[in-house]
């Protein structure tokens, strides 16, 4: 599995997002971050019909070593959460691009996102 996964977008704070032409966008946490947390044991994400706005907090990931904060990477209506995620939380480091999702989002509008080149070159990983 690669490390970041081009034809994504990603936030600052390690989340990325996946912004289909049409239809709600798709959040989840990259795997540097997962790599980063450890074995994650519990996943808190925001409700259906909540708006998140882009760089705040919107639910938590906790792990064996911390918790840390998941932050919206744009502002919207959330209209789905991974149930599967919530029962079992080690598909975020199983993986994080496919069936570890967390959330999608009705997108109104986008936070400050990086390609995945830049994601890249952010985190110290050359081509």
């Amino acid at each position: 599995m690669s490390i970041i996964k081009s034809g994504l977008r990603y936030s600052a704070e390690h989340e990325w997002i996946d912004t289909p032409a049409a239809g709600a966008a798709t959040v989840g946490v990259s795997a540097i971050a997962a790599d980063a947390l450890g074995d994650v044991v519990y996943v808190s994400l925001p409700e259906v019909g909540d708006t998140v706005t882009a760089g705040e907090s919107c639910g938590e990931v906790e792990s064996t070593k911390s918790v840390s904060d998941l932050y919206a990477p744009v502002t919207g209506e959330v209209t789905e959460i991974n149930q599967d995620a919530v029962d079992n939380p080690g598909i975020l480091n199983e993986d994080p691009y496919g069936a570890g999702w967390l959330f999608k989002v009705d997108v109104a509008s986008e936070g400050p996102l990086l390609s995945a080149e830049e994601y890249a070159t952010k985190n110290g990983i050359g081509a």
